[in-house]
């Protein structure tokens, strides 16, 4: 099984495809998408449309995981923004008919450390180790949406629905 995690967001949006085959998940393809600043939304959007229609088609993921829509009482403009980039990405996986499968921050950091209130650096490591890589992945983007692919493996390995 492959499983596509993707970081949301509107200038930069990491994803990670991890494959499932036998016990451990390996890592087949990890970056980002990045728009640019002097583009208007619409721009970044079709940008990361774009984009990730080339990474559905090269890679056939088999499922779709993607970190749930939150706020920060400090920064509520940052969950609008967010919901745009989300949008799309839920979009392009209704047109490929893969199921999406959305994860709350604080899920994926208990997966992944044990404690829904890791620090960023703590889950990073955690990805290096678990997953066998020389070196903590970058940009954080993209660790960032391996952890919430690994998060969905481990979800599937509980549920008695998928070996992992």
């Amino acid at each position: 099984m492959r499983i596509l995690g993707i970081d949301p967001g509107l200038h930069i949006t990491g994803y990670g495809l991890l494959e499932t085959e036998g016990q451990e998940p390996r890592v087949i393809e990890a970056g980002v998408i990045k728009t640019s600043n002097r583009d208007t939304m619409a721009e970044q959007l079709h940008d990361i449309s774009t984009e990730l229609d080339g990474i559905i088609n090269q890679f056939k993921p088999d499922a779709i995981a993607i970190e749930e829509l939150y706020s920060h009482y400090n920064h509520p403009l940052i969950a609008v923004i967010m919901g745009h980039a989300r949008g799309i990405i839920f979009l392009k996986a209704a047109e490929a008919g893969i199921k999406i499968f959305p994860y709350a921050s604080t899920r994926i950091k208990k997966a992944l450390t044990g404690n829904g209130r890791a620090k960023k650096s703590q889950v990073q490591k955690m990805i290096k180790s678990t997953l066998n890589l020389p070196s903590v992945p970058e940009p954080p983007d993209a660790a960032d949406a391996l952890a919430i692919a690994l998060c969905h493996c481990r979800a599937l390995a509980h549920n008695g629905k998928g070996k992992v």
